[in-house]
């Protein structure tokens, strides 16, 4: 199985914004739940937030209200919008099957003035 790819990640200030790319390769992919996860360092990786093949969204409560999950499968692509980041916020993000035991190289993202 292939690793999805993960893009969009940067370094922005305080109550600014990111959206963050998975680029997913698995066949059949709109038929999988698929998470944003992140992970900082010396903290155990956490799920940010996921969304189902039918729709169902769920966000941990650090972020819900700021960020966004969707997705497109003409695409395979899932997105994660991040609005009024927070420092708390950096860490390294990525996306998967929930489950899933390995992960790829994510996507840096540092909230910092």
């Amino acid at each position: 199985q292939v690793q999805p790819v993960e893009s969009g990640g940067g370094l922005v200030q305080p109550g600014g914004s990111l959206r963050l790319s998975c680029a997913a390769f698995r066949r059949l992919f709109s038929i999988y739940t698929i998470g944003w996860y992140r992970q900082a360092p010396g903290r155990q990786r956490e799920l940010v937030a996921q969304i189902t093949s039918g729709g169902t969204i769920n966000y941990s409560d650090s972020v819900k209200g700021r960020f966004t999950i969707s997705r497109d499968n003409a695409k395979n692509t899932v997105y994660l919008q991040m609005n009024n980041l927070k420092p708390e916020d950096t860490a390294v993000y990525y996306c998967n099957v929930p489950g899933t035991i390995s992960w790829g190289q994510g996507t840096q993202v540092t909230v910092s003035s």
